[in-house]
C-alpha cells in the first residue's frame, strides 16, 4: 500500500496511491495519516478497502505534503555507514549514535528548504525513513522489529555543520533543527510491499550532479537492529519517524560545495519515490 497526504500545509488530505497512477480519497476512513491511523492500520490490515470503494481524487497541480502528519518524535542515527563515518572523519560507531530533530523540520518533498541566516554549510543527507506502526517498548529482539514498523519512506536529512559541529556545544540538533530540514515523502509505502529494507538504492543530487549513491545493506545496523534498539532506551509511539543515516557524498566530505539559495537537491530511494527542494534563503 502507498500512501501521501495532498494538500496546503494544516489542510492535508489523506490519499491512496495506486500503480496505475490513480488516486483515492481517504478522508472516509480516516482524517489524517497520524499515530493513530496507523495503529488502527496495524491492528486492521482490512481498515483500507479496496479501490473502487473510494472516491477517486485528481491530485494535478495539488501540493504534496508529508506522507505523515507531524510526528512526535524524529529520531535520527549518525554515522550508520562506514564510509560516510570515514567521510566524517570518525571510526564507524560500536552502537548506534541516536540524535533528535525537531518534528516541525518535517516538511513535503516538493517544499523548497530554508538555508538558514548566517549559513555556510547547509548540507544534504538521503535516508531511509522508517515509519512507526505499533508501539514499541523493550522488544526482545530484532526479530520483534518488524511488527511495530508501518512502512518507509524518503528522507532528507539536511543539516547545518557549522551549526552541528562548530557551534553545538557537544550536541548535533543546532544544526539539524532548522526549519524545513526534513524534506520527507513522497509516500510512505507500507512494510509489507517494501520487502527487504536492506535491499535498497538511496541515490542523491545537487543541481543535477550525483553526489551519494549507495544501498542500504550497506548499514552498519541495519532497520531492524535500530527498532529494537531504540526500544530498550525509549518508547517508539505510531507515527515516530526514525531516520536511519546517510552514505557517503555529503559535502561535509570536502569533496562537494555546501548548498546555497538556488540550489536544487533531488534525493530518491528505489520504490519509494524521488523529492526535489529547491534552497531559499530563509
Amino acid at each position: 500500500m502507498r500512501l501521501m497526504r495532498i494538500g496546503e500545509p494544516g489542510q492535508e488530505r489523506p490519499v491512496l496511491v495506486c500503480p496505475e497512477g490513480l488516486h483515492y480519497d481517504l478522508s472516509g476512513i480516516t482524517d489524517d495519516i497520524d499515530g493513530a491511523f496507523l495503529a488502527a492500520l496495524a491492528d486492521n490490515p482490512h481498515l483500507v478497502p479496496a479501490e473502487p470503494v473510494l472516491p477517486e481524487i485528481d491530485i494535478t497541480g495539488r501540493r504534496i505534503g508529508a506522507p505523515v502528519a507531524r510526528p512526535s518524535a524524529l529520531l535520527c542515527i549518525g554515522q550508520n555507514y562506514a564510509a560516510h563515518a570515514a567521510e566524517s572523519g570518525a571510526e564507524p560507531p560500536e552502537q548506534p549514535i541516536l540524535f533528535y530533530k525537531s518534528p516541525n523540520t518535517v516538511v513535503g518533498p516538493y517544499d523548497d528548504v530554508l538555508i538558514p541566516r548566517g549559513s555556510k554549510k547547509t548540507d544534504w543527507e538521503v535516508e531511509l525513513a522508517v515509519v512507526i506502526g505499533r508501539r514499541a517498548s523493550y522488544l526482545d529482539s530484532p526479530a520483534d522489529a518488524a511488527a511495530h514498523i508501518a512502512g518507509y519512506a524518503v528522507s532528507n536529512d539536511v543539516s547545518e555543520r557549522a551549526f552541528q559541529l562548530e557551534e553545538s556545544g557537544g550536541q548535533w540538533s543546532k544544526g539539524k533543527s532548522c526549519a524545513t530540514f526534513n524534506p520527507l515523502g513522497p509516500v510512505l509505502v507500507t512494510a509489507d510491499e517494501v520487502g527487504d529494507p536492506q535491499r535498497l538504492r538511496l541515490r542523491s543530487y545537487v543541481n543535477g550532479e550525483p553526489r551519494q549513491d549507495s544501498v542500504t545493506a550497506d548499514m552498519i545496523f541495519s532497520v531492524a537492529h535500530l527498532v529494537h534498539h531504540l526500544s530498550q532506551y525509549l518508547v517508539l509511539e505510531p507515527g515516530d519517524v526514525v531516520n536511519t543515516g546517510t552514505p557517503q557524498g555529503v559535502a561535509l566530505s570536502g569533496r562537494f560545495p555546501y548548498l546555497g539559495a538556488g540550489d536544487v537537491m533531488e534525493v530518491e530511494i528505489s520504490g519509494l519515490g524521488r523529492q526535489r527542494s529547491v534552497c531559499r534563503p530563509a
